[in-house]
């Protein structure tokens, strides 16, 4: 059985890493980068004196904040160690203002004495029932967001892979998956994949990088000798897609297919050069005064040569709109990613000289 990783979760997570019996990897707190063993410590002496955590505001009031900062809370939060607690991560960050102020509160009146017959702490108003309400409004963190929260605080990714969202995209540009590869293949080969790691050196014929690809289903060591490392340093950044194009051998100490780089590409890069356009699906419901100066706004950020195209619903019914020449984009992430985040995920999509699509964008 292979291992799955497990977030770490405050009412149950360890120091060290363990194996459950479903074949597991249990992330322990101790292993979330930001805490240590005070603060932890404090966490389970709490728990283990009261029970386990209700809810942010519970964690806050029974937690020492002197060892337990918000700067821990947020790593808490950014890792998912309270996801259990059913709560999303991007609400919880926006309420733990309101929860630190709720238990600092709650520490002056039982240091004042103020306590009601019962010896409960005099609450300054009645609790509602839902503790988030006034928080549940922020907008959701987008998955590119969420994922590096992860990777900051945990070191790898858990909920998922920054390629996940663009995979299907990513194959046009790179059809081979990483794990694909065979170091016998002819000429150039190109793929796809997210900058792990990367560390720069110098050789005798000048300065040079060795980086690693990722794209889940395996990972390729990259090099990019003197010129090519000149000419694409900028890419070269942790954590960004990129498509990398170059000849595959086999290392001679480990046996593992490796990359001498030629070429390398932004997704950005590739999504201007071949998109034939991008179409966004709305509602007939759904187009008003204030859609329309939202898309206008937004599309104004981002000007560029790719045609845009509605597909507008009205119950079973549709018809196609190309807008004008000043509407035209360059299909940047943070473009795609605020109107899927606005829009949902599959309304919208870029055309890569799909024919149906293709045709109905010129």
């Amino acid at each position: 059985m292979g291992l799955t990783v497990r977030l770490p979760d405050v009412n149950e997570g360890r120091y060290e890493f363990t194996v459950s019996e479903a074949g597991e990897i249990v992330y322990g707190l101790g292993a979330i980068k930001g805490l240590g063993e005070g603060p932890v410590g404090g966490l389970l002496a709490s728990r283990e004196a009261d029970g386990p955590f209700s809810d942010l505001f519970d964690f806050c009031a029974r937690t020492d904040p002197r060892k337990l900062n918000r700067k821990a809370i947020e790593a808490l939060i950014r890792s998912g160690a309270f996801d259990s607690l059913g709560t999303e991560r991007w609400i919880l960050m926006e309420g733990l203002d309101a929860a630190l102020r709720a238990a600092e509160q709650n520490a002056s009146n039982l240091a004042a004495g103020m306590v009601d017959l019962f010896g409960e702490t005099v609450q300054s108003s009645a609790e509602p029932d839902d503790s988030y309400a006034e928080f549940r409004k922020v907008r959701p963190w987008t998955d590119r967001y969420r994922l590096q929260g992860e990777r900051d605080t945990l070191g790898l990714y858990v909920t998922g892979h920054p390629i996940d969202g663009c995979e299907e995209e990513i194959r046009r540009f790179a059809p081979q998956r990483l794990a694909d590869l065979r170091p016998d293949s002819r000429g150039n080969c190109r793929v796809a994949g997210l900058i792990l790691s990367m560390r720069a050196m110098k050789s005798a014929r000048g300065a040079m990088a060795v980086f690693v690809l990722d794209d889940r289903s395996a990972r390729l060591e990259a090099t990019a000798y003197s010129e090519v490392y000149q000419q694409y340093r900028d890419l070269l950044t942790k954590d960004q897609i990129v498509i990398a194009e170059g000849r595959l051998s086999q290392d001679d100490r480990s046996g593992a297919t490796v990359m001498r780089v030629s070429s390398l590409y932004s997704l950005a890069d590739e999504r201007t050069r071949l998109a034939s356009g991008l179409m966004i699906h709305v509602n007939a419901e759904e187009v008003n005064d204030r859609f329309r100066e939202y898309l206008r706004k937004l599309l104004a950020t981002a000007p560029g040569e790719c045609p845009v195209r509605l597909r507008y619903h009205q119950g079973r019914q549709s018809a196609s709109l190309l807008l004008g020449q000043s509407w035209r984009v360059s299909p940047s992430e943070d473009l795609l990613e605020e109107l899927r985040r606005e829009l949902g995920h599959d309304r919208v999509k870029l055309a890569f000289d799909n024919p149906q699509m293709a045709g109905e964008l010129r």
